[in-house]
């Protein structure tokens, strides 16, 4: 092959070691354009592209750009507008009140104000975060803060009467207002779940959400910095697990503005999906840089916050046996599979128990025998944290592809415990037993409800060791190999894509991740602390140590 004088100019890459991920292991490859053309020697391929531009990473371990198959970066897009409550910055309640009481004190009466990244687990004394706390915050602001996980928020007083929330109003269907015990009145606590806070308050279908939003202009900085975070821990594909037609937009804008630095997928909320139909968009839509991935729905609840739909109950969230929250009523999961599958897009439901798992599994078995899939049309279920031997079966007769977190064992480990007891916690995001059923699986953060750095997933899913040091599921454990499958061809599959992405071979997109040390040969224990020194999207270096 001679490259086109008129054209770019190729160049060759070399490394101390490069991981294809495809068996091979070149001194060098060659790229011309976005995608790899050659590999071999270097000598070989110097004599091959004459004039080719050297690209020499040293000592670096080069290996395919990981791929973080659901992860929600337009969810943390918010310019700035609300008040980061993540333990790291408000470690105790009183430095939650203090930061609202501060964001409150600027603003004028009657606007809104709101918290996120909250985490009742993390912070000293949360559980005293509610709403007799918030209405201390003020009473002259609708206060709201949103659970790190998006799958719950606390409102003060105003904020439940600015929803139409009153104390005699019932559970919405798929969601739930938390209520003091009979014995203390049954009085609206402001804990409010799922489509209980999310429909209250971020809008449903078309009203308008009540917390404010960011302009477009501010949201595009904001999506920059969160690239730029996730470049520096080696990704170079997203996909965005829950994309509302203002992110369809974000995401358009931020590519006209230059500021898509790793490739982007969109899950479309369901709620959407049937305009995207009727203006003939499905699946695939798009290109290498930003496309429509699939569309998402919700089952359950959170398997962290404990609130995920189980067979058999446990301790959830709130000290209370349980057996989780059904987001979704049977028939609405029926009709929303049925309608997505009929028109070839891809499906990618949110089910992190068995029983919720068992019923998603069902609509998808109903929808497959009335309609053949189209070529490529792998669905997904995302988190897909507890299984049985059957439901294993079941998904890998459907060709389904789990989407199991990657970090959860060790980030949340104490919390899995405590909610499900520690058989049950043993089980969870179980990717060994996927991968020896020949089930393919991808690589997902959930970011922000777990770390968004793959290597710390790498560490977790080698390891299974949480943070207290108790290892849960010892024979779920994947090898450093394996782990990496999980993070690059897995989740590229996921998103259909494997014929451009996960490995590092001619034909595919130059997405490289740049490594300080070998994580095939380091310890299990110390990938997480592996050094990422550069990162490429499509032979274009987006970040550098």
């Amino acid at each position: 092959m001679s490259p086109n004088v008129s054209g770019p100019r190729p160049r060759i890459f070399s490394a101390r070691r490069i991981i294809t991920m495809n068996g091979d292991e070149p001194e060098a490859v060659a790229v011309l354009g976005e995608r790899v053309v050659a590999a071999g020697a270097r000598r070989d391929l110097r004599d091959r592209f004459p004039g080719a531009e050297d690209v020499d990473l040293g000592d670096g371990v080069m290996l395919p750009g990981f791929d973080d198959a659901h992860a929600h970066p337009s969810v943390l897009a918010d310019g700035g507008l609300y008040v980061d409550l993540a333990p790291t910055v408000t470690g105790t309640a009183e430095q939650v009140r203090r930061a609202l009481a501060e964001r409150a004190a600027g603003t004028p009466e009657g606007q809104w104000v709101v918290g996120h990244n909250f985490d009742v687990s993390r912070t000293q004394d949360g559980r005293s975060v509610d709403r007799t706390m918030l209405d201390q915050v003020s009473d002259r602001h609708p206060v709201l803060i949103i659970h790190y996980s998006y799958h719950g928020a606390v409102a003060n007083s105003r904020a439940l009467a600015a929803a139409g929330y009153a104390e005699d109003t019932p559970d919405p269907v798929g969601g739930e207002l938390v209520r003091d015990s009979a014995a203390n009145g049954g009085r609206l606590t402001g804990v409010l779940y799922e489509r209980a806070w999310m429909e209250g308050y971020l809008g449903h279908g078309s009203r308008p959400p009540l917390v404010p939003q960011p302009t477009i202009q501010a949201r595009v900085e904001s999506l920059r910095r969160m690239l730029s975070r996730m470049n520096a821990a080696g990704i170079t594909s997203v996909t965005d697990a829950m994309v509302h037609p203002a992110d369809w937009a974000l995401y358009h804008a931020a590519r006209d503005a230059g500021a898509l630095t790793a490739r982007v997928g969109m899950l479309l909320w369901y709620e959407f999906f049937e305009p995207a139909r009727a203006l003939g968009l499905r699946t695939g839509f798009g290109d290498t840089m930003l496309r429509f991935t699939g569309v998402k729905m919700m089952t359950d609840g959170a398997v962290s916050g404990g609130t995920c739909l189980c067979r058999t109950p446990y301790l959830g969230a709130l000290g209370e046996r349980t057996a989780g929250i059904q987001v979704m009523p049977d028939q609405e999961i029926a009709e929303v599979v049925h309608r997505v599958h009929a028109a070839g897009s891809r499906l990618a439901v949110h089910a992190n128990g068995d029983l919720a798992i068992s019923k998603v599994l069902d609509a998808m078995d109903t929808a497959i025998a009335a309609t053949p899939p189209r070529p490529g049309q792998a669905h997904r279920i995302e988190h897909c944290s507890v299984v049985d031997p059957e439901l294993v079966a079941r998904i890998r007769a459907l060709g389904v592809i789990p989407v199991p977190f990657g970090a959860f064992i060790s980030y949340h480990g104490r919390n899995l415990v405590g909610h499900y007891g520690r058989e049950r916690a043993e089980r969870i995001s179980p990717h060994r037993t996927f991968r020896d059923a020949g089930i393919t699986v991808a690589g997902s953060s959930d970011y922000p409800c777990g770390p968004l750095e793959p290597l710390y997933a790498l560490r977790s899913m080698t390891t299974r060791r949480a943070q207290d040091g108790t290892v849960l599921g010892a024979d779920e454990r994947l090898t450093p190999y394996e782990a990496l499958e999980v993070y690059t061809t897995g989740s590229a599959a996921a998103s259909g894509e494997q014929h451009d992405k996960g490995q590092i071979t001619v034909g595919r997109l130059a997405d490289f991740t740049v490594l300080g040390a070998d994580p095939l040969h380091a310890e299990p224990e110390e990938l997480a602390e592996i050094p990422v020194l550069s990162t490429w999207v499509g032979g274009r270096q987006v970040w550098h140590a």
